[in-house]
């Protein structure tokens, strides 16, 4: 849990961090498939090959690789880490759980529905008091809002396929690299020769290795062992420590307002998964397991 809380925080203020580093979105996605793609690989060395239908491991591998990273690492460009810590991974348990209530027949209780509206208020106590500053922030924060469709999309997934944590990861991993590579070699705008290779190895051994493989493993295992709603739960203080790191590591200082909207995200998320719905869902799973 802790080691998802702490990959995901520094996924943030890292990939805000490129933005100055003048690494493109293509960029970005290369140095993390790449990475991913070597992590995987000495896996596959270890333990083998995953034992996943290539058209189920193709369906995770574009929701958390493409759908995920690219929309992210574009919305970094137009939105500040407390934007994409709210985005992104505040919302997230209200778009798992929108979706399995859409496909998989789930419903929403009262306590879920008040917990959406505190997220929704602390949503927009954020917007008001970043709009100011950063005036095309609506544009990343769609972006991330895509993003973050696309990995509740993948978390049921693996929840209904009950697909092993190994065996998800190294299907995100090896997959997305030899498809994209080639497009973003080829056709794809690029800055990466221009930057020193201190950033580049700094960016390629946390996107690929740590953000892409690590805290992948680690959250892929919690929905396994927890189930999508309550799994994407744990994430519920990421804006809050993004947001607070963001200030001291990259100069981006929230306004009492601000820090408003991101706490109130955060209640809201704690809300959900303390109420009779978050009980009820957690008994529920661990008696399927």
């Amino acid at each position: 849990m802790l080691g998802v809380l702490v990959c995901w925080s520094g996924f943030l203020l890292s990939g805000r961090l490129s933005t100055r580093q003048a690494f493109t979105a293509g960029d970005m996605a290369a140095l993390r498939f790449t990475g991913s793609l070597l992590a995987g690989l000495a896996v596959v060395a270890w333990r083998g090959w995953p034992r996943l239908s290539l058209v189920r491991g193709a369906a995770l591998a574009f929701c958390a690789g493409f759908g995920y990273a690219l929309p992210v690492y574009a919305g970094f460009a137009y939105a500040p880490t407390a934007h994409a810590g709210v985005m992104l991974i505040g919302t997230l348990p209200f778009v798992t759980t929108a979706l399995a209530v859409v496909f998989l027949g789930e419903r929403w209780s009262r306590q879920r529905v008040l917990s959406l509206l505190v997220v929704a208020l602390g949503i927009a106590l954020l917007a008001g008091a970043t709009l100011g500053e950063h005036p095309g922030a609506w544009r990343g924060d769609l972006l991330f809002l895509l993003a973050g469709v696309f990995w509740s999309v993948y978390t049921l997934l693996v929840r209904r396929w009950r697909v092993p944590a190994l065996t998800a990861v190294l299907s995100v991993s090896l997959l997305p690299a030899p498809v994209f590579l080639p497009l973003w070699y080829f056709a794809l705008p690029s800055n990466l020769p221009a930057i020193g290779w201190g950033p580049v190895l700094w960016q390629f051994a946390y996107q690929g290795v740590i953000a892409a493989v690590m805290a992948s493993f680690l959250y892929t295992r919690a929905v396994n062992a927890l189930g999508a709603a309550t799994a994407t739960t744990i994430t519920a203080f990421v804006p809050a420590l993004a947001a607070i790191a963001a200030w001291p590591l990259l100069g981006e200082a929230l306004e009492p307002g601000g820090m408003a909207g991101v706490a109130l995200v955060s209640a809201g998320i704690i809300l959900g998964v303390l109420g009779p719905w978050g009980r009820r869902r957690a008994a529920g799973t661990q008696g399927e397991e």
